[in-house]
């Protein structure tokens, strides 16, 4: 496989991996969407007098979000570094490339 080849296998995946993050983005907009009519509808200051027992309820029912959020975050700015890594203009062997890829996803240049 010549470089070239490998670099287009991993734009190709890194599109593949872009498309399922927005995917999971879309479903989960939907899911937060449901809980906050669900929300609106049955917290209400009756059902929890106190605005501090509101909120953490509220946020109780959104932290799956946040955290499903923050991992997302998390994949696309390594994606984001190996993609600087492939498009990179003019870098040296070192300096770009596929071994710079490897070196982003917890690979090491040095053997012993």
């Amino acid at each position: 496989m010549t470089r070239e080849e490998a670099y287009y296998n991993t734009l190709n995946a890194i599109a593949k991996m872009q498309w399922n993050m927005a995917m999971i983005l879309e479903a989960k907009a939907f899911e937060a969407e449901k809980v906050r009519n669900w929300l609106c509808m049955h917290v209400t200051t009756d059902s929890i007098p106190d605005h501090a027992s509101n909120l953490s309820t509220s946020l109780k029912f959104h932290e799956q979000n946040v955290e499903l959020i923050e991992g997302l975050t998390k994949l696309c700015q390594g994606m984001n570094r190996s993609m600087k890594t492939i498009l990179s203009p003019g870098g040296d062997e070192d300096d770009g490339g596929l071994s710079g890829l490897l070196g982003g996803f917890g690979g090491s240049d040095s053997d012993g």
